[in-house]
């Protein structure tokens, strides 16, 4: 029942503020030339900014959001362009990554100007993806960086060249098919899109029926499934980002890399010699758990960071 009422909580309409009984409310942050449609927990004066992956939504934080209102901090969860009632330009070159990390500044700088700050960047999947590079490039200072279950990008360039990682890769060429592949995704009422969690979980039981409906309504909905793979299309056709991924300096932020070692889509390979690339590294391997973590395993999850945030001071 208190999953449902969420579930209802977060899809409504944000004429105002929405409450739910997780101490979670929902609102629109404008930010830039965007509106961010948003989940938001707590009131303290540092930031926790949550990037969410494909196919999530911003629901994708509901454990964690308490959990760093919790310890102070003013935690922010928007859907990203394209997704939810975020903003969704309609050409799949809007997605292209330098309007995604655009994306994440506007919404630090809005932070920034409530009075919001210092940040910490928390991203799973296709937002670790902006993470790592935003990161990369020093967009804007970050106080410090959590990445779940998304390599950092030299690495998953370095693994286009073994077939294992490529297999798993299968997908994104899939994605580049125009029509066909929103029509696959999105027929059944989703059931693409249920199947790909569903079928790649270890703990089916953390992805109750409700759970899932939020995911299926959610890509069904008109224009989003178009929006939620233009992000692929625009990275796939974007070699520089490829070469700039190898290139890249090494990421000054305190980071700490959390993993699921049952991820079906990128091998735990990846994550090694990571602290060649990171200054200041700290990883958690969480055995049996899938890519979905924070999800799956939510209470190990945010004890790893409640240490980790605990240890930094």
């Amino acid at each position: 029942m208190a999953n449902a009422l969420w579930i209802a909580l977060a899809n409504a309409e944000h004429g105002g503020v929405a409450m739910s009984g997780h101490g979670i409310r929902a609102t629109t942050i404008s930010a830039g030339a965007m509106a961010f449609d948003t989940d938001v927990a707590g009131d303290g004066a540092p930031l926790a900014l949550f990037l969410h992956g494909f196919p999530e939504t911003k629901f994708s934080w509901r454990h964690q959001l308490p959990f760093f209102a919790q310890r102070g901090f003013t935690a922010w969860a928007p859907n990203l362009r394209g997704y939810g009632d975020t903003t969704a330009p309609r050409s799949w070159k809007d997605y292209h990554l330098d309007c995604l990390l655009d994306d994440v500044a506007a919404l630090i700088d809005e932070a920034h100007a409530q009075g919001h700050g210092p940040v910490t960047l928390v991203a799973h999947d296709w937002g670790g993806f902006i993470a790592w590079f935003f990161a990369m490039r020093r967009v804007r200072p970050l106080a410090q960086l959590i990445v779940m279950n998304l390599p950092h990008p030299r690495r998953i360039v370095e693994s286009l060249r073994t077939w294992a990682q490529l297999r798993r890769f299968s997908y994104l060429f899939f994605f580049q098919v125009p029509w066909i592949s929103e029509w696959l995704m999105t027929r059944d009422d989703g059931g693409a899109v249920a199947r790909a969690i569903l079928g790649t979980v270890r703990d089916r039981a953390r992805f109750p029926p409700e759970v899932i409906d939020h995911y299926r309504r959610h890509a069904i909905g008109k224009g989003r499934m178009r929006a939620m793979l233009s992000y692929y299309r625009a990275l796939f056709w974007d070699a520089s980002l490829r070469r700039e991924a190898v290139a890249a300096p090494p990421v000054i932020v305190p980071t700490l890399m959390l993993w699921g070692e049952e991820d079906d889509f990128l091998g735990m390979e990846l994550t090694r010699d990571t602290d060649q690339l990171v200054h200041e590294l700290t990883i958690r391997y969480f055995p049996g758990v899938s890519h979905w973590l924070q999800q799956e395993a939510p209470d190990l999850v945010n004890a790893a960071m409640g240490e980790w945030l605990d240890a930094r001071g």
